[in-house]
């Protein structure tokens, strides 16, 4: 498949025709957004705009937007920008309504068939399946030794998808004398052909062993046993020259936008 074909139909069964993230959550969909809205716990936010939106029709739709979020009581949503959205200065126009950009990350694709489904891990360390709570508090504290951020919120929501959606998420973390360093989720989404890699990260010390690879040869493998035909990634520039390298084409920049509704 091309890349113009993947990311067609990335954006037709991911984004246009999104399924809710967690068991908590609902998918919303307009004329002109399709967004998620759940608790405040719950990731929220816009995850796809109609490719022919205009100026005017984009400055309503933020509008309705910040309304609607700002109505449920939210501290914070975000509007998940593609490079190919439309129109071409959306982004400027969501800064100028008060959200701010996070950094940036690539979008990754690539067909599950060909991608190496064995992990070959270094020396020293076991890779985990999470199925309980001690396992998440691993798993919180390697994502945090990771990326260095308070990672509070990952808590909340692998236990709500553990005790209530297991079938479509896979959570692994890897030790190294029993103490966690590095972490990875796979998000499964049922009536679509994708399954999406979240999350891996590794403590510093521990980069340039395989480790990172060796995760996402772990999650292909679950992916292609239950029937996935591609992997998605939103990918850091750390991570983006392994998934090259592995087989995985870049589609395009996605980049959160931001708006906090309370100081």
């Amino acid at each position: 498949m091309e890349p113009d074909e993947m990311l067609a139909l990335f954006d037709h069964e991911m984004r246009e025709h999104a399924r809710p993230d967690g068991p908590g959550a609902r998918v919303e969909r307009g004329p002109d957004v399709v967004r998620q809205t759940g608790s405040a716990d719950d990731w929220n936010g816009v995850v796809w705009t109609a490719p022919d939106l205009d100026p005017v029709r984009a400055e309503a739709a933020i509008s309705a937007q910040v309304e609607h979020y700002t109505a449920l009581g939210h501290d914070a949503f975000e509007w998940k920008l593609y490079s190919h959205d439309r129109p071409a200065d959306l982004g400027g126009r969501l800064l100028a309504a008060g959200f701010v950009a996070e950094p940036p990350e690539t979008l990754f694709v690539a067909p599950v068939a060909g991608l190496p489904t064995t992990a070959h891990l270094p020396a020293g360390v076991d890779l985990h399946t999470v199925s309980d709570a001690a396992g998440v508090e691993l798993m919180v504290r390697a994502h945090e030794r990771a990326f260095g951020t308070d990672s509070s919120w990952l808590r909340h929501r692998t236990l709500t998808r553990l005790a209530e959606a297991p079938d479509t998420f896979v959570a692994v973390v890897v030790l190294a004398g029993g103490e966690p360093v590095s972490a990875a989720r796979m998000e499964m989404y049922p009536g679509t052909g994708f399954a999406g890699l979240w999350g891996g990260g590794t403590a510093a010390e521990w980069r340039g062993r395989g480790i990172y690879r060796a995760l996402v040869a772990h999650r292909t493998r679950i992916a292609a046993a239950r029937g996935y035909r591609f992997l998605q990634v939103d990918a850091t520039d750390q991570s983006a020259p392994i998934l090259r390298r592995l087989g995985f084409t870049a589609l395009g920049t996605t980049t959160p936008y931001v708006y906090r509704t309370a100081p």
